[in-house]
């Protein structure tokens, strides 16, 4: 059996028998002919030839409907198609169900066997005409060198520009075609723009645009294959220009189709085999891997210009240390407050570039409980700055420094308003107490006027309160009493039990107390830590109805003393769980429940903050509340 069998449908008597007995024939093909594309498809079932030659427009069947035919049955021949209409259309439903090449009426017999080496199968590829041994290491070598030559500019720029042109530059080259060209996706209008060239005029270049869903370079893109196709005579790809053989290969990026890398011949008949294919493929996947990292620096370089922008003109301090604690990062900010230069202090230690030793300290300190830490920093020029230490896992620690100076100006001078108002109401208030109480020695008071007189010392009593709770807090703020020593938090807690006994079972309360005699000792101010105790009892009892429970426990935890306080009592809105803290500030369900100056908790939060410590609450309405306090336990060195 002949392995060379050519099948030749036209309804041309005198072109069936020119292309059987002048062409092909005498270059050794076994030449079946039909007349019809009827005919011609129950040849082409009955006797498989490896090629078929059909004549577009016949009666009956045309030569596309007859290829369709036959790929309905399964059978997938190779078909070279001769027509006078090269229309775009017609070229794209021809390469959508196989059509491997087109010869345009008139032709000459040599470009009918040179398309027939073209498309002829794989399988007898042997039948294609071969290079010598010398030209194909020649045009391995070649291929070899330009490739390598590519895949180190990839590596050593991410100039997308530059890295395409090379990509068109090789593609160019290795096909030995006349032109190159890469085109892109505008998802905006659904067209492929020319993003990169080789031999194109440039006023053409810059405004071809090609539409994906009527063109061979969006065939390409939707079935994801490679699109070879050749001619003998000028084929029409788009309305821009002519060719004669190209190569439309797609570009793939994270699975999606991106674009097309081709060549093409547009003045010599120079046709394309598969290693051309083979070759384009190869560089369209450099021009993947040169769009992706592009694009990831890019966005990098994008993300890095805006922190840098925001770090540049921010006004806070922002410094960033390694793990090492070598300086990774020091905005303007941050050299102005410490007078560092604005050159050399990345990479370099922390200690060598700032002398600040509250910095120092910040940055070396142990966060509780994984939590930030946070700190005031003193400046020479009389500035306060509040730190805030993050530890970054994997990266190091970052320290962001806010100038809170105009509000300790505001802070100073309310203090020493309120100070200042509140001693000269004291002695008022203690005059009208004094004259209350005489009232009943200079005559009769009778039931309603002793209820009146009742309510005024009640009154009297809260605004002092009030008063001393004021002066108390400014005291403490003010840092009065900074004396220290190594103090039992257990007898401290056992203290401020005994002094709020009587409260307790006045409103008939349970309380159990978890302290253990082996509780580490903590350095601080013996009256300051009863007076944080003390509030937190005596707040967990007025919240807390008749016949509740109240608990207090303390427990040791590494270089920690944790003290729990809790109760069975109101709760507190999870919304106000972070105010609950500030002066004044009483939560919305405790004003019907009990009297209060709303600074208790405030001063709690005060003395744990002078004692390196934090405090929080855990809270949930109807059900109770839990304050923790986490202090720092005490260890020898810090006497």
């Amino acid at each position: 059996m002949n392995n060379k069998r050519v099948l030749v449908v036209d309804d041309a008597t005198d072109i069936r028998s020119l292309l059987a007995d002048y062409v092909l024939g005498p270059a050794g093909y076994e030449v079946l002919t039909a007349e019809d594309g009827a005919k011609g498809l129950e040849a082409a079932r009955r006797f498989a030839p490896q090629l078929m030659v059909l004549d577009y427009e016949m009666p009956g069947l045309t030569g596309l409907e007859l290829v369709k035919t036959l790929k309905k049955d399964g059978i997938e021949t190779p078909a070279i198609l001769i027509t006078s209409d090269s229309s775009e259309d017609l070229v794209i439903k021809a390469m959508r169900i196989g059509v491997r090449d087109f010869l345009r009426k008139p032709f000459e017999p040599e470009d009918l066997l040179e398309a027939v080496k073209r498309a002829w199968p794989e399988k007898d590829e042997a039948l294609r005409p071969a290079l010598s041994p010398a030209d194909v290491l020649e045009r391995r070598v070649r291929e070899l060198r330009t490739l390598n030559k590519l895949g180190k500019s990839l590596a050593a720029q991410l100039d997308l520009e530059q890295v395409l042109k090379q990509v068109v530059d090789a593609a160019v080259i290795l096909t030995e075609a006349e032109e190159g060209s890469l085109l892109l996706l505008d998802e905006k209008t659904g067209e492929l723009y020319m993003r990169a060239a080789q031999n194109f005029d440039e006023e053409m270049a810059r405004h071809l645009r090609l539409k994906v869903s009527d063109s061979l370079a969006g065939e390409a893109m939707r079935s994801r294959t490679p699109i070879t196709l050749s001619s003998a005579n000028a084929l029409k790809i788009a309305t821009a220009y002519l060719v004669k053989d190209l190569i439309y290969v797609p570009l793939i990026l994270n699975g999606e189709a991106v674009g097309v890398l081709g060549v093409d011949n547009r003045f010599v008949n120079r046709s394309f085999d598969r290693d051309h294919v083979r070759l384009l493929t190869a560089l369209a996947d450099c021009a993947v891997v040169a769009i992706r990292n592009a694009s990831l620096y890019e966005k990098t370089q994008h993300e890095r210009d805006t922190l840098d922008a925001v770090l540049r003109n921010a006004e806070d301090v922002v410094i960033l240390v390694d793990t090492e604690y070598e300086i990774l990062l020091c905005n303007p900010a941050a050299r102005r407050a410490f007078g560092i230069s604005n050159n050399g202090s990345v990479g370099k230690p922390l200690s060598k570039v700032i002398t600040h030793q509250d910095v120092l300290a910040l940055f070396e300190k142990d966060c509780v409980q994984g939590r930030d830490c946070t700190s005031e920093i003193q400046l020479e020029n009389g500035k306060t700055l509040y730190a805030h230490l993050t530890v970054i896992e994997g990266v190091g620690r970052a320290v962001v420094m806010q100038d809170i100076s105009h509000l300790k100006e505001l802070d100073r001078i309310k203090s020493d308003f309120v100070t200042t108002v509140s001693h000269d109401l004291r002695s008022p208030l203690t005059a009208i107490l004094g004259y209350v109480e005489l009232l009943g020695r200079v005559g009769q008071i009778n039931e309603a006027q002793g209820e009146f007189i009742n309510r005024i010392v009640f009154s009297v009593q809260s605004i002092t309160a009030l008063i001393s709770d004021l002066l108390e807090l400014g005291r403490i703020e003010a840092g009065f009493d900074v004396d220290r020593k190594p103090t039992p938090l257990r007898f401290i807690i056992r203290y401020a039990v005994e002094a709020q006994r009587q409260h307790l079972e006045s409103r008939r309360q349970a309380l159990e107390v978890d302290v253990p005699d082996t509780l580490p000792d903590v350095l601080g101010n013996p009256l300051r830590l009863k007076q944080m105790v003390t509030n937190l009892l005596d707040n967990a009892i007025k919240y807390t109805p008749e016949a509740g429970q109240v608990k207090i426990r303390a427990r040791g935890d590494g270089d920690l003393v944790i003290l729990e306080v809790s109760d069975t009592g109101i709760g507190i809105p999870p919304a106000q769980h972070t105010r609950i803290f500030e002066k004044f500030y009483r939560a919305d369900n405790a004003g019907g429940i009990a009297s209060g100056t709303g600074l208790g908790l405030s001063i709690v939060k005060t003395i744990v903050d002078q004692h390196d410590g934090r405090v929080w609450v855990d809270s949930t309405v109807g059900e109770g509340s839990t304050f923790t306090v986490v202090l720092p336990a005490y260890a020898p060195e810090q006497s």
